[in-house]
């Protein structure tokens, strides 16, 4: 395997990851919320009392790539090297997994983990399996 080492972006990287601590910080301290991302749009499609709370934070996502391209001026490039049957069966598998999981990977793996949540410990680790498994069998095994 060939790494491509200008892929390496340790400093956005971590930028990335001290704001989306923040976000579910300021979500849980100053209104009591998880920020995962599959609970915000349920309740969001599900219209909710805080309905918008949930859109706020729903459209502060679908912008942020605006405000990067604006700071930086240029967006990351992503190959993604599956055809679009792939990609269908990867988004219901999400789908289905974020159901049976009663969360999804910022809920549990962010939030869920800080809050020492034995239940979110069981999902990010489902989820981390998961993912190494499907890796080895397309990468790895040629499935």
């Amino acid at each position: 395997m060939i790494l491509d080492w200008q892929a390496f972006t340790p400093w956005q990287a971590l930028l990335g990851g001290v704001l989306i601590g923040l976000a579910a910080a300021w979500l849980a301290l100053l209104h009591g919320r998880v920020a995962g991302i599959s609970g915000m749009v349920s309740g969001l499609l599900e219209r909710r009392t805080d309905w918008r709370a949930r859109l706020a934070f729903v459209l502060g996502l679908m912008a942020t790539p605006g405000l990067w391209l604006l700071a930086v001026g240029g967006l990351p490039v992503s190959l993604v090297e599956a055809g679009g049957g792939r990609l269908l069966l990867a988004g219901i598998l999400v789908g289905v997994g974020t159901r049976l999981a009663s969360g999804c990977t910022s809920g549990h793996g962010v939030c869920g983990l800080a809050r020492l949540s034995p239940r979110s410990l069981a999902a990010t680790m489902a989820f981390m399996c998961a993912g190494f498994v499907t890796v080895a069998m397309f990468r790895h095994w040629g499935a």
